[in-house]
């Protein structure tokens, strides 16, 4: 429908945009239309998911909500308790916030007629199979699962998909794992083919890529994130792009590449920030175990204690950065208690009471333990790890549990045993592609020889390990040569105008600030430029930056829509905290209270003494809206004249407080600017 005038409505021009992925235009369409009274429940389903993949994960939630009220008003019920089940869903995917999951999963059951079959009923099975897999019970999980699987088959193709993966990823946790990897393959295909929407997609390729790091299976996890990476390039929508970018930074650590993994995890934690609250932690923690292997130790407790502030479980990393320290009293105390009293908080690589859970706790507590000759806990620690190892059939598990034994025997005088295990543990790690892993076991290698009196096989061992640490400590964050193009990509103003190839296409545009912005991020692949310096550099006022630095506060730290939804999260939290006193679930009530106090920490710290809001600089808030919304425009105007062109720098250009040209780490595209 359009007005009487000809345009079209807020409505016409958000369906419009959001056809063609401009999500920031869909969102502001679907903002007017939302005013203007025009949605209707329809219409504010697709406005969540367009939410969604703008970056508003709260209006996500909050449109959901509002469309189960309205719909149970009406008596609509299994319509009300779909929207109820999407409330759930986006919660546990991305706010690891357990106990709201349960409170909306609590109204969707009391409206699901349990005789039908609906698409409900099977996103509802969907989202209860992974918050028990999360809470750690497996055998609940399983039922679900299959469930979801069961009615999924007859209602909703991509919720039989989701419900797959769970059942993949329960069989690998019982041990099977010849079955699991087979099931995981199944449900890789049925992401690949092309048949569910963007958003099931991208939680089927995380989810089993999430499922390979946790068992260490890493040429597994290679393998489906360079197709998730594939998918992700042109069809990720909200926190998908970023935790693509976890994913891959994982494997460029494992692969020796820190400095490319630590630029992908920074952008990932950039991406994800819109989205994700207390899983901001698994960003995280990869960047803290990444600054860690570069020696960065202050950078890796940085990194490691916002993790534990979001309520994240951060061992092994502090305990082994205190361990670099010298500090191996306060590791061995840490390292401990991890393994004694676990957090019972939710990780889609590691589920809690998994023993995948403690594999890396293990491996941390005999490098400790060893450090502190107290091999009896280092033995019993290997012992363990090498039977997870065995369980999961993980090669790389192994690789650690035999270095820890080699380490052991070293200790105890047997060096020719010792420089057998080193020599297997440096065979096993070469196999899996981990160098920085493989040059630690030539290292042992070497005090094992030298305890035997081979000084030349020592001197071999020792200058080929610190070789690969020198080669990976000096590795650029972009090592690989330029894709060939017929013609030289250029970026150059002329006159009014900037003259524009890309892959021999050309195009003319005119100038914008956002042009020059571009220019400036495309001049330097992977350089991070903060916004302040983007916009000063613009400006022809030399005292600008000073004066934009000067400005006055942006507000409130948090909204007053933000505030009330974390009240309504603290609601629902005190609900199931009372209800699992009630059942005496002790392991939930602990892991409901953890939620509760990182939900009152986030409140504190945007409200101060009185009541009284804390209020940030605008200084960069200001800027980061100036820049975005200039580039943004830019890039529309070179899409309307380049489609391939527009495509190419949707997925490169990245915006926010720092911005960046991040092409393909593997493949960077180069300009003339």
């Amino acid at each position: 429908m359009t007005h009487a005038s000809g345009e079209a409505t807020a409505l016409e021009r958000a369906h419009t945009a959001a056809a063609c992925g401009a999500w920031a235009d869909a969102y502001a369409g679907y903002l007017a239309a939302r005013e203007e009274g025009e949605l209707g429940p329809a219409d504010l389903a697709d406005f969540a998911g367009v939410a969604y993949a703008a970056g508003h994960l709260d209006v996500t939630i909050e449109t959901w909500e509002r469309l189960h009220a309205r719909l149970a008003e009406l008596g609509e019920d299994n319509g009300a308790a779909g929207a109820a089940v999407r409330v759930a869903m986006h919660l546990l995917f991305d706010t690891a916030l357990m106990a709201p999951v349960r409170g909306w999963l609590r109204r969707a059951e009391r409206l699901l007629d349990p005789a039908a079959v609906t698409p409900a009923h099977a996103w509802f099975a969907v989202v209860r199979a992974f918050e028990r897999l999360l809470g750690g019970d497996l055998d609940a999980a399983r039922e679900w699962a299959a469930q979801a699987v069961e009615a999924g088959s007859r209602t909703d193709p991509a919720a039989a998909a989701v419900g797959r993966v769970a059942q993949a990823r329960l069989v690998l946790l019982d041990g099977d794992v010849a079955r699991g990897l087979a099931l995981l393959d199944d449900a890789g295909a049925a992401a690949m083919s092309g048949d569910l929407d963007a958003l099931t997609t991208g939680v089927v390729y995380c989810e089993l890529v999430c499922a390979l790091q946790g068992m260490a299976q890493y040429d597994l996890a290679e393998q489906w994130t360079e197709a998730m990476e594939r998918w992700a390039r042109t069809n990720a929508i909200g926190s998908l792009h970023g935790r693509c970018r976890v994913h891959r930074a994982e494997i460029l650590r494992l692969r020796g590449q820190c400095a490319n993994a630590e630029r992908q995890v920074l952008l990932a934690c950039d991406e994800l920030r819109p989205y994700l609250r207390r899983e901001l932690g698994w960003p995280l923690t990869e960047l803290g175990r990444i600054r860690l292997r570069r020696g960065d130790l202050t950078g890796a407790e940085e990194a490691l204690l916002a993790a534990h502030r979001l309520g994240w479980d951060a061992e092994p990393g502090l305990s082994l950065v205190r361990l670099a320290g010298g500090d191996t009293d306060a590791a061995a105390a840490a390292i401990r208690e991890a393994l004694a009293r676990p957090l019972p908080v939710p990780s889609k690589e590691l589920p809690p009471t998994s023993e995948l859970r403690r594999a890396p706790l293990l491996d941390a507590q005999a490098r400790i333990a060893i450090a502190r000759s107290d091999l009896e806990t280092a033995r019993v620690a290997a012992r363990e790890l090498g039977e997870v190892a065995a369980r999961f059939d993980s090669n790389a598990l192994a690789a650690a549990a035999t270095r820890a034994r080699g380490e052991i025997l070293l200790a105890e005088g047997h060096a020719a045993d010792a420089s057998a295990l080193f020599a297997e543990a440096v065979r096993a790690w070469s196999e899996v592609g981990a160098p920085y892993e493989t040059a630690e076991c030539r290292l042992r290698l070497a005090g094992a020889q030298h305890a035997l009196g081979n000084l030349q096989a020592e001197t071999f061992e020792r200058e080929t390990a610190l070789a690969e640490f020198e080669r990976i400590a000096r590795a650029p964050a972009a090592d690989e040569p330029p894709r060939a193009a017929p013609e030289p990509n250029t970026f150059v103003k002329e006159g009014d105008c900037w003259r524009v190839v890309l892959d021999d296409r050309r195009v003319t545009v005119r100038d914008s600030k956002g042009m020059h912005h571009l220019a400036r991020l495309l001049a330097a692949p992977g350089r991070e430029f903060h916004v302040l310096d983007l916009a000063a550099a613009d400006s022809d006022d030399p005292g600008y930056a000073a004066r934009l630095s000067r400005a006055g506060d942006l507000g409130p730290l948090l909204d007053d829509r933000a505030k009330e939804m974390y009240r309504r999260r603290l609601a629902e939290i005190e609900e199931d905290i009372e209800e699992a006193r009630a059942d005496q679930d002790l392991a939930r009530r602990e892991q409901t209270e953890l939620e509760r106090d990182f939900l009152i920490s986030e409140l504190a710290r945007a409200v101060g003494l009185g009541g009284r809001d804390r209020h940030a600089g605008a200084a960069s808030e200001r800027a980061r809206a100036a820049v975005t919304q200039a580039v943004r425009k830019a890039i529309g105007r070179l899409r309307d004249a380049s489609p391939e062109l527009g495509a190419h720098l949707d997925r490169t250009i990245r915006t926010g407080t720092y911005c960046a040209y991040v092409p393909d780490p593997r493949v960077p595209s180069l300009w003339s600017v």
